[in-house]
């Protein structure tokens, strides 16, 4: 193994719990009963899979945007006033991995303005090579686009690098794109299909860095 490509969302940075309370707060002024179950589906997916999914679900194309934009405002209420936190052992996992000369890159379905600005505010931006983003690509998660393009950047095939997801669709995503994906669930565990698809599922990463440090 040659390098880690670590999705961002519920892995490295405490962000779909604030996601998931900024939809049902949206939900509720929207009059929308399933908020949990749609925020559920769209873990993972780029901005165009998102609300095209919401299209579908609430009627058209100007309640998807109309619902999406007020989940942006309010969390951006909540990264401007609280701040975003570091999943447990986001640091020290990144810095163990990049002492014993693991490459280590980043496949997020989040736009790109986003990602830099979220990892650097977490200081953990400089500790990857490559970043890839869910606006460079057509369709993300759970499509594989994201994973070969992140693959490409480092100029690897998909035997020399595992994946740490912690969603089913980042899941199917990085092993639709031939890579063996760690999860460490956060908002939804795996049923059947996912633990089928999961090379391991793990409680953390410090789990993670304990492993990779035997190989």
């Amino acid at each position: 193994m040659d390098a880690v490509i670590f999705d961002m969302d519920g892995v490295l940075l405490d962000t779909e719990s604030v996601c998931l309370e900024c939809w049902k707060i949206a939900g509720d002024e929207f009059k929308i009963n399933d908020a949990k179950i749609l925020f559920d589906l769209c873990i993972g997916q780029n901005l165009n899979d998102t609300l095209s999914l919401l299209a579908n679900r609430l009627g058209g194309t100007d309640a998807a945007n109309a619902f999406y934009s007020r989940t942006g405002e309010l969390f951006r209420e909540i990264e401007q006033t609280r701040g975003l936190s570091l999943m447990n052992g986001a640091e020290e996992c990144l810095t163990s991995l990049k002492k014993i000369g693991i490459r280590l890159a980043l496949a997020s379905s989040t736009r790109r303005e986003a990602v830099e600005r979220q990892l650097k505010a977490a200081k953990i931006f400089d500790f990857f090579e490559s970043v890839t983003t869910g606006d460079e690509v057509l369709h993300s998660k759970p499509a594989p686009d994201i994973y070969l393009r992140s693959l490409s950047t480092l100029n690897l095939t998909s035997e020399k690098c595992i994946a740490v997801e912690d969603s089913p669709n980042g899941v199917r995503s990085a092993t639709s794109a031939g890579l063996r994906c760690v999860m460490i669930p956060d908002q939804i565990q795996p049923n059947e299909e996912i633990k089928s698809k999961a090379w391991k599922i793990l409680p953390s990463l410090k789990s993670f860095a304990e492993i990779v440090s035997t190989f």
